[in-house]
């Protein structure tokens, strides 16, 4: 049984003829099953139907032959000379083979196309629960930092609630008038020397270098160390940074207070029921 030629089966087909050259030319005559690939991979160009301006010869990287020269025309001709003529029967027995390649060769393409498609959909869904792990762990973070500043917060309130428990009130409040000093009382040979009243409270005013003065309430019976940490504690930040210890001094009689006097009660040392206290000032160095 005669063959068609290349040319002729891809006509039969229902490709165009130009589309069909151009399909044998590019993949080099090299048989109908690489131009049918050819022409499914690029059905959707939009030059697929414009004509070829370079000889064949130099699309395949040689000098184009004599035969080649005489262009596509020649395979597209009825038969050659000498080629036998297919009969009806021939030519569609020959046709359905072609049209079988050419559905198998489409089942192939939508088989691929399958594949690549649900290939980028796992794509898509594993960069989707990459981003979603992304935010909850953004989130977790958040709420991880927001659970830290809370707690730095109590702390912050509970460290002033101890230092109002210390001290025995608020940090600037205004403490309690000093009770009043009993008047001098008229001697008299029938009465008794009157008794020394005893204070469980004394008021403390504190004199700072920079001409600002603190003042608080402390239990009489609480140490001069209580003092010195509450001006620490509230006499501000020095230039330069540094702080240096407190060095405190009586205003009158003027005495400086010893670290052993620190240990010492606020009764002890004649500070009850009030007293003025100044802050030495620093020697520059």
């Amino acid at each position: 049984m005669a063959e068609l030629t290349a040319l002729e089966s891809l006509i039969e087909m229902g490709f165009p003829r130009g589309r069909a050259e151009k399909a044998l030319a590019l993949t080099g005559n090299q048989g109908i099953e690489a131009a049918m690939d050819w022409l499914m991979e690029h059905e959707d160009d939009p030059d697929v139907d414009e004509p070829l301006e370079t000889p064949l010869g130099h699309i395949l990287g040689r000098e184009p032959t004599s035969s080649e020269q005489g262009g596509l025309e020649g395979s597209g001709s009825a038969a050659g000379e000498g080629k036998p003529v297919l009969s009806e029967e021939e030519r569609q027995e020959q046709t359905k083979r072609m049209l079988e390649l050419v559905a198998q060769k489409q089942r192939e393409r939508e088989e691929r196309e399958e594949r690549e498609a649900l290939e980028r959909e796992r794509q898509r869904r594993r960069q989707g629960q990459e981003l979603s792990a992304a935010r909850q762990r953004l989130q977790e973070d958040e709420m991880r930092r927001a659970a830290e500043e809370r707690r730095r917060e109590k702390a912050e309130e509970l460290a002033k609630e101890i230092k109002i428990c210390f001290y025995g009130g608020s940090v600037g409040a205004q403490p309690p008038p000093p009770a009043p000093e009993p008047g001098p009382v008229p001697s008299s040979p029938s009465q008794e020397p009157p008794t020394k009243r005893e204070y469980d409270q004394c008021r403390i005013q504190v004199r700072l270098p920079d001409g600002t003065s603190l003042t608080q309430t402390f239990r009489a019976r609480e140490q001069l160390a209580a003092v010195r940490l509450y001006v620490e504690l509230h006499r501000g930040e020095e230039p330069g940074g540094g702080q240096d210890p407190v060095q405190l001094l009586s205003g009158f009689p003027r005495r400086a207070f010893s670290e052993a006097d620190m240990e010492r009660p606020l009764q002890e040392l004649g500070l009850v029921p009030s007293a003025v206290l100044i802050v030495a000032k620093k020697c520059p160095s």
